[in-house]
């Protein structure tokens, strides 16, 4: 990608929800350029995970376009995106208790098998876990463990970008660092990242760039850095976001 084209991923005036007549997205602008740690914080009910789920194809877009690199994707189905290049790892009950970490890989990549020896190579060289303890089910992980399979699961698509919906949810201070820690190492590898968090300072303190949603739309963006030192998205966001987080 040269400096001259558009965003890997963008975003333009998305209006969306889940029910009819009823918008959580209100016009929300975003981009994620290649090789970007994106961060998108706020207040709870701002839209924070339904803009990832519409951008991923699994929430109703009512108006707006999403772009990925030069094509439209906006409305298209999630298992296109994935072919496209997309990854998403959801909040809640990501992993199947009953599979084990290799159980899951494969399914990660169960269209392509022929790829998954190499794929799985490549995502355990990532995360040792996966190789180390292949075959133990999930349902024995902790909290923070069995986000590293989730991630690892997409990851197996190799996807130019992943999205992240709230990661470190529900787990102990310990467990949001090394989840943390896990998602600064996929973006080293390469992986642009748009991923929304609660922990808002955490969320800051390792994206290149945030916004901050609000009403369902883009309220303030800049540097994870410019944003943790913004006074008005200090008072009116980060106070609250950072005794949730």
């Amino acid at each position: 990608m040269t400096t001259e084209s558009r965003p890997l991923l963008e975003s333009k005036e998305l209006v969306a929800g889940y029910i009819p007549e009823v918008n959580v997205l209100n016009g929300c602008s975003v981009h994620v350029d290649a090789g970007e740690l994106v961060g998108i914080i706020g207040p709870n009910g701002a839209g924070k995970s339904t803009l990832i789920k519409a951008m991923f194809g699994l929430v109703p877009i009512r108006s707006g376009q999403v772009y990925l690199r030069d094509d439209e994707i906006t409305g298209a189905r999630a298992h296109t995106l994935v072919a496209k290049g997309l990854g998403y790892v959801p909040q809640n009950d990501n992993v199947f208790p009953s599979l084990t970490i290799e159980e899951t890989l494969q399914m990660g990549i169960f269209l392509r098998p022929k790829e998954y020896p190499e794929r799985f190579k490549a995502v355990s060289e990532l995360f040792p876990l996966l190789s180390e303890r292949s075959n133990q089910r999930c349902g024995s992980l902790s909290g923070g463990e069995r986000q590293v399979v989730a991630m690892g699961r997409a990851l197996m698509t190799n996807p130019d970008v992943l999205f992240l919906d709230e990661p470190s949810a529900g787990l102990s201070p310990l467990m949001q660092d090394s989840v943390f820690e896990a998602v600064k190492k996929i973006n080293a590898a390469g992986v642009s990242i748009l991923m929304v968090e609660q922990n808002a300072n955490s969320c800051l303190e390792i994206s290149d760039r945030a916004y901050v949603l609000d009403q369902g739309k883009d309220a303030y963006t800049g540097t994870g850095r410019q944003l943790m030192e913004d006074p008005k998205v200090v008072e009116l966001y980060l106070g609250t976001l950072a005794r949730i987080g």
